[in-house]
């Protein structure tokens, strides 16, 4: 069977790499890329794919009829009108997180979709590119914890200011730290428990530790419900310096009969590597290594391209995962030196 054909609109994020990287590995073939400026992961991004050329125009990789999917990682205010224009071109997207910045945005976006019957898939990576979070859907599957009941999801970042672009720092273009990072958690929360809707019961953000920075949400909390349980997140610039990754990203899974908790990508009690899952239940207390388990986001989104199917994520989730971060965002309360 040919190969998927992939472009590349904007890669102001480094999460490109995760995303044409998971596709390459199946054999995807990207075509070309293209982005506005010079933002600082061009570098990098043309030391790790070399083969793959730089176009001068988008509109060049949006009339390619070979090229089956665009993947978006531009500024995050500008990813709507990027999927946008490359659904109405023909093209399946998969964008980074967040999709969207604002209801008005997903409005359109919903939209485009039932016009144009295009996937539009956000590669939450903090679920679909870790090998955790497979097993853990696997023993929640099994009955290992009983019946579901919350999720307590942490996304701590370390803030690398002196890498960070101006639009960093500014609301409007990263849209709040709620759309941005805790949709990651907001997805989670609804795979684990189940649900299809959810209601934000509260939720607030704050700016603590960068008085000279009042557009930066650097800490943001959401309590979220739905009929299927309940959820509490919490997300942060606050990653120690001493801390051998980027974060201490955790989520724990409470079931009538146990809990499990994944340390996604470092376990601060010694042991190497990432993908650290502790299952405990009435027979069971356990350490489990995840690192080898499957992604199965990447296989799964290229056999909904090619066979028009939903296996990946429904577009219902995708869609109901954003709109509850920009709800939760909106209505948050406003804390400490924020503008």
């Amino acid at each position: 069977m040919k190969p998927l054909t992939l472009g590349i609109i904007g890669i102001d994020h480094r999460h490109i790499f995760g995303q044409l990287a998971g596709m390459q590995d199946l054999g995807c073939v990207a075509k070309g890329w293209w982005t506005e400026g010079e933002p600082q992961p061009v570098d990098g991004f043309v030391a790790r794919f070399p083969e793959v050329p730089r176009v001068a125009d988008r509109q060049t990789l949006l009339d390619d009829p070979e090229i089956d999917m665009i993947l978006i990682a531009d500024v995050p205010a500008r990813r709507a009108d990027h999927a946008i224009e490359a659904m109405r071109a023909g093209k399946d997207v998969m964008t980074d997180k967040p999709g969207c910045t604002t209801l008005a945005q997903l409005d359109q976006i919903r939209a485009v979709v039932a016009e144009t019957n295009r996937i539009w898939s956000i590669d939450f990576s903090e679920r679909f590119e870790v090998p955790a979070v497979t097993r853990a859907a696997e023993l929640v599957r099994a009955g290992a914890i009983g019946k579901f009941v919350q999720t307590i999801g942490m996304g701590p970042h370390r803030l690398n200011r002196e890498s960070r672009p101006a639009w960093f720092f500014q609301e409007e273009m990263y849209g709040g730290i709620l759309t941005d990072i805790a949709s990651h958690q907001i997805d989670q929360f609804l795979f684990f428990s189940g649900a299809t809707d959810a209601e934000i019961v509260t939720s607030s953000v704050g700016n603590f530790a960068n008085p000279d920075d009042p557009g930066l949400q650097d800490y943001g909390e959401i309590l979220i419900r739905s009929d299927k349980g309940q959820g509490y997140i919490r997300v942060d610039w606050y990653t120690p310096d001493a801390l051998p990754t980027w974060g201490d990203g955790r989520l724990t899974i409470l079931g009538t009969e146990g809990y499990i908790e994944l340390r996604k990508y470092v376990d601060v009690a010694g042991r190497d590597g990432t993908d650290h899952v502790f299952l405990v239940n009435g027979t069971r207390c356990e350490y489990i290594d995840a690192s080898k388990d499957p992604l199965p986001y990447f296989e799964a989104l290229i056999g909904d391209v090619r066979n028009r199917t939903e296996q990946a994520m429904t577009q219902s989730h995708c869609f109901k995962v954003m709109e509850l971060a920009l709800k939760a965002q909106a209505q948050a309360t406003r804390l400490g030196h924020l503008s």
